[in-house]
Protein backbone atom coordinates (compact mmCIF):
# COMPACT_ATOMS: atom_id res chain seq x y z
CA UNK A 1 0.00 0.00 0.00
CA UNK A 2 1.29 3.48 -0.87
CA UNK A 3 2.39 5.22 2.34
CA UNK A 4 1.18 8.60 1.12
CA UNK A 5 -2.46 7.56 1.50
CA UNK A 6 -2.12 7.28 5.27
CA UNK A 7 0.38 10.12 5.56
CA UNK A 8 -1.89 12.57 3.74
CA UNK A 9 -4.86 11.37 5.81
CA UNK A 10 -3.05 12.43 9.00
CA UNK A 11 -2.43 15.81 7.37
CA UNK A 12 -6.14 16.26 6.67
CA UNK A 13 -7.03 15.34 10.26
CA UNK A 14 -4.43 17.79 11.58
CA UNK A 15 -5.76 20.65 9.45
CA UNK A 16 -9.31 19.84 10.56
CA UNK A 17 -8.20 20.35 14.16
CA UNK A 18 -6.43 23.54 13.09
CA UNK A 19 -9.63 24.90 11.51
CA UNK A 20 -11.64 23.86 14.59
CA UNK A 21 -9.27 25.89 16.76
CA UNK A 22 -9.43 28.91 14.44
CA UNK A 23 -13.24 28.70 14.34
CA UNK A 24 -13.40 28.78 18.13
CA UNK A 25 -11.15 31.85 18.17
CA UNK A 26 -13.39 33.64 15.68
CA UNK A 27 -16.54 32.62 17.54
CA UNK A 28 -15.16 34.32 20.67
CA UNK A 29 -13.84 37.47 19.01
CA UNK A 30 -16.16 39.59 21.21
CA UNK A 31 -15.97 37.46 24.38
CA UNK A 32 -14.69 39.48 27.32
CA UNK A 33 -11.33 38.21 28.58
CA UNK A 34 -11.09 35.42 25.98
CA UNK A 35 -7.59 34.27 25.02
CA UNK A 36 -6.94 32.84 21.55
CA UNK A 37 -5.64 29.32 21.05
CA UNK A 38 -3.06 27.97 18.62
CA UNK A 39 -2.76 24.37 17.46
CA UNK A 40 0.77 22.94 17.46
CA UNK A 41 1.76 19.82 15.51
CA UNK A 42 4.68 17.40 15.36
CA UNK A 43 5.79 14.81 12.84
CA UNK A 44 5.16 11.10 13.39
CA UNK A 45 7.56 8.16 13.32
CA UNK A 46 9.94 7.69 10.42
CA UNK A 47 10.46 4.49 8.51
CA UNK A 48 14.20 3.92 8.34
CA UNK A 49 15.03 2.45 4.95
CA UNK A 50 18.73 3.21 5.27
CA UNK A 51 20.37 4.45 8.45
CA UNK A 52 22.37 7.68 8.13
CA UNK A 53 26.04 7.23 8.91
CA UNK A 54 26.33 3.58 7.91
CA UNK A 55 29.52 2.60 6.11
CA UNK A 56 29.28 2.75 2.33
CA UNK A 57 32.90 1.69 1.79
CA UNK A 58 35.84 0.95 4.06
CA UNK A 59 36.64 4.68 4.29
CA UNK A 60 33.28 6.44 3.73
CA UNK A 61 29.83 6.63 5.35
CA UNK A 62 26.35 7.44 4.09
CA UNK A 63 25.86 11.19 4.70
CA UNK A 64 22.07 11.14 4.96
CA UNK A 65 20.43 7.75 4.62
CA UNK A 66 16.76 7.26 3.70
CA UNK A 67 14.12 8.22 6.28
CA UNK A 68 10.47 8.30 5.19
CA UNK A 69 8.07 10.29 7.35
CA UNK A 70 4.68 8.81 8.20
CA UNK A 71 2.65 11.94 8.80
CA UNK A 72 1.71 14.46 11.46
CA UNK A 73 -0.17 14.53 14.75
CA UNK A 74 -1.46 17.26 17.09
CA UNK A 75 1.03 18.08 19.85
CA UNK A 76 -0.86 20.78 21.79
CA UNK A 77 -3.50 23.49 21.63
CA UNK A 78 -1.89 26.42 23.44
CA UNK A 79 -3.63 29.44 24.98
CA UNK A 80 -2.04 32.82 24.25
CA UNK A 81 -2.44 35.02 27.35
CA UNK A 82 -1.26 38.25 25.77
CA UNK A 83 -3.14 41.41 26.77
CA UNK A 84 -6.40 42.10 24.93
CA UNK A 85 -7.66 45.53 23.95
CA UNK A 86 -9.45 47.64 26.57
CA UNK A 87 -13.02 48.85 26.16
CA UNK A 88 -14.30 51.66 28.36
CA UNK A 89 -17.82 51.00 29.65
CA UNK A 90 -18.28 53.39 32.58
CA UNK A 91 -19.83 50.55 34.62
CA UNK A 92 -18.22 50.68 38.11
CA UNK A 93 -18.28 46.87 38.35
CA UNK A 94 -16.45 46.34 35.06
CA UNK A 95 -12.79 45.75 35.95
CA UNK A 96 -9.84 45.08 33.65
CA UNK A 97 -6.45 43.69 34.64
CA UNK A 98 -3.63 45.70 33.08
CA UNK A 99 -0.83 43.13 33.13
CA UNK A 100 -0.51 39.64 34.57
CA UNK A 101 -3.00 37.96 36.86
CA UNK A 102 -6.42 36.36 37.21
CA UNK A 103 -9.50 37.12 39.26
CA UNK A 104 -10.41 34.35 41.70
CA UNK A 105 -13.93 32.91 41.56
CA UNK A 106 -15.54 30.54 44.08
CA UNK A 107 -17.25 27.62 42.36
CA UNK A 108 -20.44 25.97 43.73
CA UNK A 109 -18.37 22.97 44.93
CA UNK A 110 -16.11 25.24 46.97
CA UNK A 111 -13.10 25.08 44.63
CA UNK A 112 -11.43 28.13 43.13
CA UNK A 113 -11.56 28.99 39.44
CA UNK A 114 -9.72 31.81 37.67
CA UNK A 115 -10.73 34.29 35.01
CA UNK A 116 -9.55 37.33 33.06
CA UNK A 117 -13.14 38.51 32.56
CA UNK A 118 -13.93 41.40 34.87
CA UNK A 119 -17.60 41.82 33.91
CA UNK A 120 -18.91 41.61 37.47
CA UNK A 121 -22.40 42.10 38.88
CA UNK A 122 -24.10 42.29 42.28
CA UNK A 123 -26.34 39.42 43.40
CA UNK A 124 -29.39 39.57 45.67
CA UNK A 125 -27.16 39.38 48.73
CA UNK A 126 -25.02 42.33 47.62
CA UNK A 127 -22.00 40.15 46.78
CA UNK A 128 -19.80 40.90 43.77
CA UNK A 129 -20.26 37.92 41.41
CA UNK A 130 -19.49 36.92 37.83
CA UNK A 131 -22.10 36.39 35.12
CA UNK A 132 -22.85 32.88 36.43
CA UNK A 133 -23.52 34.21 39.94
CA UNK A 134 -20.28 32.78 41.40
CA UNK A 135 -18.78 35.13 44.02
CA UNK A 136 -15.44 36.86 43.74
CA UNK A 137 -12.67 35.76 46.12
CA UNK A 138 -12.07 37.41 48.60
CA UNK A 139 -15.81 37.90 49.00
CA UNK A 140 -16.93 41.53 48.89
CA UNK A 141 -20.45 42.63 49.82
CA UNK A 142 -21.79 46.00 48.72
CA UNK A 143 -24.07 47.71 51.31
CA UNK A 144 -27.68 48.27 50.24
CA UNK A 145 -27.49 52.06 50.63
CA UNK A 146 -24.39 52.46 48.46
CA UNK A 147 -24.52 55.41 46.06
CA UNK A 148 -21.00 55.11 44.59
CA UNK A 149 -18.38 52.36 44.24
CA UNK A 150 -14.69 53.01 43.76
CA UNK A 151 -12.10 50.35 42.95
CA UNK A 152 -8.48 51.45 43.15
CA UNK A 153 -5.61 50.32 40.97
CA UNK A 154 -4.33 48.30 43.93
CA UNK A 155 -7.67 46.50 44.35
CA UNK A 156 -9.05 48.43 47.32
CA UNK A 157 -12.86 48.63 47.16
CA UNK A 158 -14.49 51.69 48.72
CA UNK A 159 -18.14 52.74 48.78
CA UNK A 160 -19.98 55.94 49.53
CA UNK A 161 -23.15 55.23 51.47
CA UNK A 162 -26.23 57.42 51.55
CA UNK A 163 -25.91 60.21 54.09
CA UNK A 164 -22.13 59.84 54.40
CA UNK A 165 -19.59 62.46 53.35
CA UNK A 166 -16.55 60.22 52.94
CA UNK A 167 -16.20 56.77 51.39
CA UNK A 168 -15.29 53.73 53.50
CA UNK A 169 -13.17 50.76 52.45
CA UNK A 170 -15.11 47.48 52.47
CA UNK A 171 -12.75 45.00 50.82
CA UNK A 172 -9.63 44.17 48.87
CA UNK A 173 -9.54 42.45 45.47
CA UNK A 174 -6.61 40.08 45.06
CA UNK A 175 -5.18 38.51 41.93
CA UNK A 176 -3.65 35.09 41.29
CA UNK A 177 -0.72 34.33 39.02
CA UNK A 178 0.71 31.07 37.64
CA UNK A 179 4.19 30.15 36.49
CA UNK A 180 2.67 28.51 33.39
CA UNK A 181 -0.78 29.99 32.66
CA UNK A 182 -0.90 28.02 29.38
CA UNK A 183 -1.17 24.91 31.56
CA UNK A 184 -4.52 26.00 33.04
CA UNK A 185 -7.58 23.91 32.23
CA UNK A 186 -10.29 25.85 30.40
CA UNK A 187 -13.73 24.83 31.72
CA UNK A 188 -15.90 27.31 29.83
CA UNK A 189 -17.79 30.36 31.16
CA UNK A 190 -14.48 32.31 30.85
CA UNK A 191 -13.08 30.22 33.72
CA UNK A 192 -9.89 28.21 34.21
CA UNK A 193 -8.84 25.63 36.78
CA UNK A 194 -5.41 25.02 38.27
CA UNK A 195 -3.53 21.92 37.07
CA UNK A 196 -0.21 20.29 37.77
CA UNK A 197 1.09 21.85 34.54
CA UNK A 198 0.09 25.39 35.52
CA UNK A 199 1.68 25.21 38.96
CA UNK A 200 0.21 26.53 42.20
CA UNK A 201 -1.44 29.94 42.25
CA UNK A 202 0.46 32.85 43.78
CA UNK A 203 -1.99 35.32 45.32
CA UNK A 204 -1.24 38.96 46.10
CA UNK A 205 -2.65 42.46 45.76
CA UNK A 206 -2.74 44.05 42.30
CA UNK A 207 0.49 45.86 41.46
CA UNK A 208 2.57 43.67 43.79
CA UNK A 209 5.20 41.10 42.80
CA UNK A 210 4.70 41.54 39.06
CA UNK A 211 0.90 41.36 39.12
CA UNK A 212 -1.06 43.78 36.98
CA UNK A 213 -3.11 46.71 38.23
CA UNK A 214 -6.88 47.15 38.01
CA UNK A 215 -8.78 49.59 35.83
CA UNK A 216 -12.36 50.38 36.88
CA UNK A 217 -15.06 50.99 34.28
CA UNK A 218 -13.02 49.12 31.66
CA UNK A 219 -13.24 45.61 30.19
CA UNK A 220 -10.44 43.59 28.63
CA UNK A 221 -11.74 42.24 25.34
CA UNK A 222 -10.65 39.15 23.43
CA UNK A 223 -7.08 39.13 22.10
CA UNK A 224 -8.26 37.49 18.85
CA UNK A 225 -7.27 39.30 15.65
CA UNK A 226 -9.86 38.61 12.96
CA UNK A 227 -7.38 39.35 10.16
CA UNK A 228 -4.78 36.95 11.58
CA UNK A 229 -7.37 34.20 12.07
CA UNK A 230 -8.69 34.61 8.53
CA UNK A 231 -5.18 34.37 7.07
CA UNK A 232 -4.47 31.26 9.13
CA UNK A 233 -7.80 29.75 8.09
CA UNK A 234 -6.94 30.26 4.41
CA UNK A 235 -3.54 28.61 4.97
CA UNK A 236 -5.19 25.69 6.78
CA UNK A 237 -7.75 25.29 4.01
CA UNK A 238 -5.05 25.20 1.34
CA UNK A 239 -3.04 22.66 3.36
CA UNK A 240 -6.18 20.52 3.69
CA UNK A 241 -6.77 20.69 -0.07
CA UNK A 242 -3.13 19.78 -0.76
CA UNK A 243 -3.34 16.71 1.45
CA UNK A 244 -6.57 15.70 -0.23
CA UNK A 245 -4.82 16.09 -3.59
CA UNK A 246 -2.02 13.82 -2.35
CA UNK A 247 -4.60 11.14 -1.52
CA UNK A 248 -6.16 11.55 -4.97
CA UNK A 249 -2.76 11.28 -6.64
CA UNK A 250 -1.90 8.15 -4.63
CA UNK A 251 -5.23 6.61 -5.63
CA UNK A 252 -4.53 7.34 -9.29
CA UNK A 253 -1.09 5.72 -8.97
CA UNK A 254 -2.68 2.61 -7.44
CA UNK A 255 -5.25 2.54 -10.22
CA UNK A 256 -2.48 2.76 -12.81
CA UNK A 257 -0.64 -0.10 -11.12
CA UNK A 258 -3.80 -2.20 -11.03
CA UNK A 259 -4.38 -1.62 -14.73
CA UNK A 260 -0.95 -2.82 -15.76
CA UNK A 261 -1.36 -5.86 -18.04
CA UNK A 262 1.24 -8.40 -18.95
Amino acid sequence: MIRSLWTAATGMEAQQLNVDTIANNLANVNTVGFKRSRADFEDLLYQMVRQPGVASTANTVEPTGIQIGLGVKPAAVVKNFSQGNFKETGNPLDIAIAGHGFFQIQMPDGTTAYTRSGAFKIDNNGRIVNSEGYPLIPQITIPNDTVAINIGNDGTVSVLEAGQQTPSQIGQIQLAYFVNPAGLKAIGHNLYQETTASGTATVDNPGSNGLGTLEQGVLEMSNVSVVQEMVEMIAAQRAYETNAKAIQTSDEMLQTANNVKR
